[in-house]
């Protein structure tokens, strides 16, 4: 799903010279126009980025940005791509530009401009009562929603959805035939804070949720919408109970994922992969397709297509059946 929606409200630009004035001791003087923050790999030449490791040189290379937010450390590194904007903690600079960007990103009170459903949304629908549904929300036809649920202003839902009871969807693009079960929660703001010296420092999510078509998520989810990017579960992938996907986690198509599994964030998840109940999957990781890890593994390490992990640290499951004796 590519449709563009617009959650927070954005400045129009801001100067080179007040961002590099907000977060650098190295002062740039330079009236260029930034139009935007993005990460890396999304960024063009008149956005600004950011890099904190070299996990993500590659991406670096290919990068469209002209200046990027980074360390002293890896100044000479990013010199031979575009040009560094030094600061002395990244993400905490990343924080301060995307709220100048976005003056309300860091409020996620609820929604006012919510009602009940207009008459035009009853005729090709179904709704429970106390449904509530925000400002310029597009439901698909054929699609029912539960009691005491609450859409968010600017959401879209596709046609023959299955939306269950206590439900809160907000800051999400939702594909056709997607089913989600009582009191899930999805768009919320991530767990995002900076833990510094004398106080947690908190950090602006401004993406989004995108779930594909022919998805389903069981009851008292938790999917948590996009730091600067966007959270996404792929087409046909099947969710249980009492999950929990962190901001800026993509998972693919046709995937399993049972009982109480955790993602940490950006973390991201192949084709057609089974993951067993309780099983925890730490950040930043790239776990390939066909990947089966079986109930209560920790994986804290990226994972090769076709491979089948148990245990704490997750490890191949031959391996692990043999120390188990």
């Amino acid at each position: 799903m590519k449709t563009k929606v617009i959650f927070f409200k954005k400045k129009n630009y801001l100067l080179l010279s007040k961002i590099s004035e907000a977060i650098s001791s190295s002062k740039i003087k330079s009236n260029k126009k930034i139009l935007d923050i993005k990460e890396i790999s999304e960024a063009t030449k008149n956005d600004i980025s950011f890099f904190n490791s070299y996990k993500y040189i590659e991406i670096l290379k290919k990068t469209k940005a002209e200046y990027v937010i980074t360390h002293k450390k890896y100044e000479k590194v990013i010199n031979k791509y575009c040009k560094p904007i030094l600061v002395d903690h990244v993400l905490k600079a990343v924080a301060i530009v995307t709220n100048l960007f976005y003056p309300d990103s860091l409020n996620d009170s609820l929604d006012l401009n919510v009602l009940q459903p207009s008459k035009k949304l009853s005729k090709t629908n179904i709704f429970g009562n106390n449904v509530l549904i925000g400002k310029n929300v597009k439901i698909g036809k054929k699609t029912s929603i539960g009691h005491n649920s609450i859409i968010e202003s600017n959401v879209k839902i596709g046609k023959n959805c299955r939306i269950g009871s206590n439900v809160l969807i907000k800051y999400s693009i939702i594909g056709d035939n997607v089913r989600i079960q009582d009191n899930t929660v999805i768009g919320k703001k991530g767990f995002g804070f900076l833990p510094l010296k004398n106080k947690n420092f908190r950090y602006p999510h401004i993406g989004i949720v995108f779930i594909d078509d022919d998805v389903e998520i069981g009851s008292n989810c938790t999917i948590d919408r996009g730091s600067l990017s966007y959270t996404q579960i792929g087409k046909n992938t099947f969710i249980d109970n009492q999950v929990h996907i962190a901001h800026n986690v993509k998972i693919g198509k046709s995937c399993i994922i049972t009982a109480q599994v955790g993602f940490a964030g950006s973390s991201k998840i192949g084709n057609r992969v089974q993951i067993g109940g309780q099983a925890g999957i730490s950040g930043h990781l790239v776990i390939g397709d066909n990947v089966q890890i079986g109930g209560g593994s920790g994986v804290v390490k990226s994972i090769a297509d076709n491979s089948k992990v148990m245990g704490y640290p997750a490890k191949d499951i031959r391996i692990f059946l043999k120390n188990s004796k």
